[in-house]
């Protein structure tokens, strides 16, 4: 950080970097006091932003991700001595690599977000799908807690081209399978032109 880093942003980044130092830390599990809200936002393309400035490193960007929560009323970054509200205008991460193997609900399907976390699709990181106003879906898989990455429109397409039909509760569903689990996307009626 610069010398013209608020003192609060200073002592979020040092406590950061001593909990990731031994894999993920058990933000879960901290219950800091709460500093208020600092000008941090994560824009809906996955892009963090530090006073209205993006954030070009990637290692400071993997490094505030490792420590970012979800509370029921706000995002928090959170260490062991202090937490700090941030805006996030849709998913805190983009899905933006995506690997596929077997059939059917023996399929794995695994998705790398943009902070280089990799997840695999079953019901602890299930799929979900919001209708758009113009008809469209946004894909999103749950990465921790509750936190989630958007699909790129790109992975979505994958998707897509692996989803097949399977009647639930008596309702054709169009979706994808993976990891023991269907992820419904739409009606099968309702298919055509939501991507």
């Amino acid at each position: 950080m610069t010398a013209n880093t608020p003192p609060a942003l200073d002592a979020l980044t040092a406590g950061a970097r001593a909990a990731g130092r031994k894999g993920p830390p058990p933000v879960h599990l901290w219950n800091p006091p709460y500093c208020g809200e600092i000008d941090m936002r994560i824009a809906a393309d996955g892009t963090w932003f530090y006073g209205g400035t993006p954030i070009g490193r990637p290692a400071l960007v993997r490094l505030f991700a490792s420590v970012l929560r979800r509370d029921p009323e706000r995002f928090v970054l959170v260490t062991p001595v202090e937490m700090v509200g941030i805006t996030v205008e849709d998913a805190p991460f983009m899905a933006v690599e995506m690997t596929a193997e077997g059939d059917g609900d023996a399929r794995r399907i695994g998705l790398r977000t943009n902070v280089d976390d990799w997840v695999t699709v079953d019901a602890e990181h299930p799929l979900r799908f919001v209708r758009e106003a113009t008809d469209g879906l946004r894909p999103y898989v749950r990465v921790r807690g509750g936190l989630e990455a958007r699909l790129t429109r790109t992975l979505f397409y994958d998707l897509v081209a692996l989803g097949e039909e399977r009647v639930i509760d008596g309702v054709a569903k169009f979706g994808v399978a993976a990891g023991g689990s269907f992820f419904a996307m739409a009606d099968a009626s309702e298919i055509e032109g939501l991507a």
